[in-house]
């Protein structure tokens, strides 16, 4: 079904695309930690390929991708060396990375939903590995780096949520026969445009209802 998506060529243009934003934001993460090369390269590596290698693996497409594609190696260590040398720079754009990085996660939460569903899985299980193949490798970067994933954290921009919102809409393509071309691409603009509107605007998912206490006053309280 993927492949009625789009050409392969441009499936794989795509994908490289991707894999080379979100091994940006992986290399900046690095360099902020103060991490040697092998940590930006490593930290590149993982932030890049990290999703889409646990959904090959759940779903037996072995070996992944990463493994019998050297593009999608090599992409994530051209990102690693160009922050390497030019961190301030792209530290500067960060705002325009930031926009490829959402374009990223709804090209990837799109895409991995209908692989795992070419693969035999059901509506449910593919929408979650969907998401796993958009987040999945931000989780293992911060964990990596020592620090609570963003995707848990209550104080960072929405961002699990626009990745739900396009594997839902895609499963829902995938349900009532209706995937192709266009509605794919309406998918990925459903993740990638509310993503964009929660950096605008700083949206955030709510917490737990009456809450005694902020995390403020926690940390005051230590």
């Amino acid at each position: 079904m993927i492949q009625q998506l789009f050409s392969p060529s441009v499936q794989h243009t795509l994908d490289l695309a991707g894999i080379f934003v979100f091994a940006i934001s992986g290399a900046l993460l690095a360099v902020r930690k103060n991490f040697d090369v092998f940590g930006i390269a490593v930290l590149a590596e993982v932030t890049a390929l990290g999703g889409g290698l646990l959904r090959d693996l759940v779903i037996g497409a072995v070996p992944p991708a990463a493994f019998t594609d050297l593009g999608y190696f090599l992409t994530p260590l051209l990102a690693a060396l160009l922050v390497f040398f030019l961190h301030p720079e792209v530290e500067r754009i960060q705002a325009g990375v930031n926009v490829f990085d959402a374009a990223g996660l709804g090209l990837f939460c799109v895409t991995g939903t209908v692989k795992a569903y070419d693969y035999g899985l059901g509506l449910t299980a593919s929408a979650a590995l969907g998401l796993a193949t958009a987040v999945g490798g931000g989780v293992l970067r911060d964990v990596l780096a020592n620090e609570v994933p963003s995707l848990l954290r209550w104080d960072r921009d929405l961002y699990a949520v626009p990745a739900i919102v396009g594997s839902a809409l895609a499963v829902l393509c995938i349900r009532y026969d209706v995937l192709n071309p266009y509605t794919s691409g309406f998918a990925v603009v459903t993740a990638f445009v509310p993503r964009l509107l929660a950096m605008r605007f700083h949206w955030r998912a709510p917490r737990a209802w009456h809450r005694r206490s902020t995390a403020r006053d926690d940390e005051s309280a230590g």
